[in-house]
């Protein structure tokens, strides 16, 4: 059952973009270490290949911040890969102090396989895994960030793990099926199943969703904080959409008050807790800036990095107004929203 499962998702869920917006080469000059070409080269970033449980080899990037409180593993939404995420995850780990590290499901970028929801478990296990043995992460410094259709592999882990420092989830699903239609049960033939898997989370939760996201509505969010063991003060952007939650202030200014708010020794909970005040923490915004937007460096071209693409958007109505992609105005992303080929 597990096999048609994952047929259904491959069909309804994934889009990932074609071509890809990146290679991967060996670099000889630094002793046969991986490197993305298209991107700015940054001693602080490791390019890898990880090999999955189901065979699959994928690629993943390691962004290091050298007074790092903590390690973000970042799964990111379903029309975008490594090449077109890479500058947002180096902001992030910039402003946040954090590590950092993302990676590109089976089938998607330069990752091998083919994208099922299966194998996206597998392929968050693989960087879970490599975080642990290879760079020393224990699951007290870990926060598993979910955007979209990647926060199904990331509640899914989370509920396997009992002691994550955190989980953010951007825009996140109750499940595939509901985002089309208000199911009242979950079918057998459903994908990333996340009402019924959120109350098993046991660690902080942070849901950011936007109150005009015409793509996965914020009621999902809602409920999947309602659901939560520990509720962390949700953050519902006004007038946000599904794309673009990044360009508002609240965005990181409230991401960045929920990673210093892990670092008390009791955990942020019921939505009641405020960030810490020391000093320390408040001199911390100083180095990655005093403004609360990105302001993306313009040395990398304009790619459109989405959320939670697929071909349903039909089923949506037709007159609704396609959103600007995130952080960028792709001709292509807009082609493919006006023929409906992402939700």
């Amino acid at each position: 059952m597990g096999g048609v499962t994952s047929s259904i998702a491959a069909k309804f869920a994934f889009f990932p973009p074609t071509p890809p917006s990146y290679t991967v080469v060996t670099d000889d000059s630094c002793g046969g270490k991986l490197c993305i070409p298209e991107v700015p080269r940054r001693e602080d970033v490791d390019v890898l290949k990880l090999r999955t449980r189901r065979g699959n080899d994928i690629v993943a990037v390691h962004v290091k911040h050298p007074k790092a409180s903590a390690t973000m593993l970042y799964s990111h939404g379903n029309a975008a890969d490594l090449g077109q995420m890479f500058e947002l995850f180096v902001e992030l780990s910039l402003r946040l102090r954090i590590n950092l590290m993302g990676y590109d499901y089976s089938g998607y970028g330069q990752s091998t396989g083919k994208p099922t929801e299966y194998n996206t478990y597998a392929d968050i296990d693989a960087v879970y895994k490599c975080l642990k043995e290879q760079y020393g992460v224990k699951d007290e410094q870990l926060i598993l960030y979910g955007q979209s259709v990647g926060s199904g592999p990331t509640i899914d882990l989370a509920s396997r793990i009992p002691n994550l420092r955190g989980v953010v989830l951007h825009s996140p699903i109750l499940s595939g099926i509901r985002v089309l239609y208000p199911a009242k049960r979950t079918y057998w033939f459903d994908i990333y199943k996340n009402i019924d898997k959120i109350g098993m989370v046991n660690c902080p939760v942070l849901v950011i969703h936007g109150t005009a996201d015409e793509v996965v509505d914020s009621s999902h969010g809602k409920q999947l904080w309602e659901l939560c063991k520990q509720k962390y003060e949700p953050v519902w952007i006004n007038g946000g959409g599904h794309c673009n939650l990044e360009l508002y202030p609240e965005y990181i200014k409230n991401l960045k008050k929920f990673v210093l708010s892990l670092n008390k020794p009791k955990p942020a909970t019921n939505g009641s807790e405020k960030a810490p005040g020391d000093t320390d923490n408040k001199n911390k915004a100083a180095e990655a800036g005093t403004t609360d937007t990105f302001d993306m460096r313009p040395d990398l071209p304009e790619i459109s990095r989405n959320s939670l693409d697929s071909r349903l958007e039909k089923s949506k109505k037709s007159t609704k107004k396609a959103e600007k992609s995130r952080m960028s105005t792709d001709r292509v992303d807009r082609f493919r929203r006006r023929k409906g080929l992402v939700w």
